[in-house]
């Protein structure tokens, strides 16, 4: 392959296929009755149960089972393995890191792929539905994002990929997805009774996924910038506030840069707590072939906005940005 053609593949949509015939555009907005019901239910049991079981016993196990989930889960488990592959590791710690991500409570891992890899490329074209585009009034925004999807007219085909598709774990996580807090709910029951119940399932569900939606929404309408993805519609920005509540996750400007990079806090003073795990994954022999952008392929079709941008950026990154060496 040429360079170009090199640097494309490494920062491709994986998960989907025709894309020559698909349309971000059109499509209807549909109610989705089980993630309402279930968003809805878990919302409505914290704000009615926390403040009634409060303690601060109940506050740390819901500090600690948001942050174990979120990071090894959601954004390393979910986000920086299973979708970007930007480290590899054994069969077992992907399933590990995976049912974490499940029991974060947004959904399974199948389901979390494509709805991820679907709005990743309708933001990247040069138009795409409304319903992507966080352009409605913060609240409005939020009840759409909880409560309804997107059915497009000529959606794009969906293939996860060997690992992915044949894997029984993963199937049987996204078969069983909202069971997984039972477990989780007795256990907290056994160890700390309702409050512990309360604040580690209810609240740390709740909390989870509508600050999921929270940052996607900051994360693609204002906020800084480093680089832009040249010709898309929606483009991102980081957003430094909610850097530890989301593992890195905000620094999301720099992802959508290099999306294949296990790191998204690229600059000094991004934390990112998720990278932090990697590392540590890495240091005990569990994870290797971890990417970042200087050991990626210069990646076509993204242009800097900040002096420092290119600081981080793989040799040949300014050729193809336009800029000199």
């Amino acid at each position: 392959m040429k360079r170009d053609e090199t640097g494309r593949e490494a920062f491709k949509v994986n998960s989907l296929t025709e894309l020559d015939r698909a349309s971000p555009v059109e499509g209807d907005v549909v109610w989705d009755p089980p993630r309402s019901l279930w968003n809805i239910g878990m919302l409505s049991a914290a704000l009615i149960l926390g403040p009634l079981t409060f303690t601060w016993g109940a506050l740390a196990v819901f500090l600690v089972t948001a942050g174990v989930t979120l990071c090894a889960g959601h954004s390393v488990g979910f986000h920086r393995r299973l979708i970007h592959r930007s480290f590899n590791c054994s069969k077992w710690l992907e399933r590990t890191l995976v049912w974490f991500g499940t029991t974060v409570g947004m959904g399974g891992p199948i389901w979390t792929i494509r709805l991820h890899d679907s709005r990743d490329w309708a933001q990247r074209q040069p138009d795409c539905h409304w319903f992507l585009r966080h352009d409605k009034p913060l609240l409005w925004d939020g009840f759409y994002y909880l409560n309804f999807r997107l059915k497009l007219k000529n959606p794009p085909g969906f293939d996860p990929g060997p690992g992915i598709a044949d894997d029984a774990f993963h199937n049987f996580f996204q078969r069983t997805w909202m069971l997984h807090q039972i477990p989780i709910g007795l256990a907290l029951y056994a160890l700390g009774g309702w409050p512990w119940v309360v604040w580690g399932v209810f609240v740390r569900v709740s909390a989870c996924t509508t600050m999921h939606w929270f940052i996607s929404y900051f994360a693609h309408t204002r906020g800084p910038q480093d680089w832009i993805v040249d010709g898309a519609v929606i483009q991102a920005h980081n957003v430094p506030l909610m850097a530890i509540p989301t593992m890195g996750e905000s620094w999301h400007s720099n992802h959508h840069a290099f999306p294949s990079s296990a790191r998204h806090g690229l600059y000094p003073g991004q934390i990112d707590l998720g990278w932090h795990f990697v590392q540590l994954l890495a240091w005990l022999g569990l994870a290797w072939n971890v990417k970042v952008p200087a050991n990626l392929p210069p990646r076509p079709g993204i242009s800097p906005v900040t002096a420092r941008a290119m600081d981080v950026a793989a040799p040949g990154q300014a050729l193809l940005s336009g800029r000199q060496n």
